[in-house]
This record gives structure tokens, sequence and C-alpha cells, in this order.
């Protein structure tokens, strides 16, 4: 029994912590411009920690090349 919860707790813990790992940029991209603005990025606490570090031509957005970086 105590292996059975010690799997599931690993289980939990898992795919809480894969909740909150970066989403893919096509899912950002809300409106399909083929860029992430600031406001697309706000919904990924992860990615707006770095939003500043990964747009180096600093217009405000990441292209699909600035996101791969991340």
């Amino acid at each position: 029994m105590n292996t059975v919860n010690k799997t599931l707790a690993l289980m939990a813990l898992v795919s809480s912590s894969a909740a909150f790992s970066m989403s893919d940029f096509d899912t950002l991209d809300v409106d399909g411009n083929g860029v992430i603005s600031q406001s697309e990025a706000s919904v990924d606490a992860e990615l707006m920690s770095k939003f500043s570090e990964l747009d180096t031509d600093g217009n405000g957005e990441l292209s699909k090349q600035e996101f791969s970086k991340a």
C-alpha cells in the first residue's frame, strides 16, 4: 500500500508541474499572427519571466525563432 501511495503522489507532482511548464508557440499565438505578444505570453508565468531576455530585437513580441530559445 505504501508503494501505491508514493506512486500516486509522484504522479500528482509530475502532472501539476507539467501544467505550469511553458506552452508551445502555436498555442500561445492566440491571434495567429506569427508572433507572441506580451499579452498572449501573460498566461504563462515562466515565459513572462523570460520575455525581455527572449525578445532580442526589443519589439515587444516573440518570433518563433526568439521563442525557440526559451
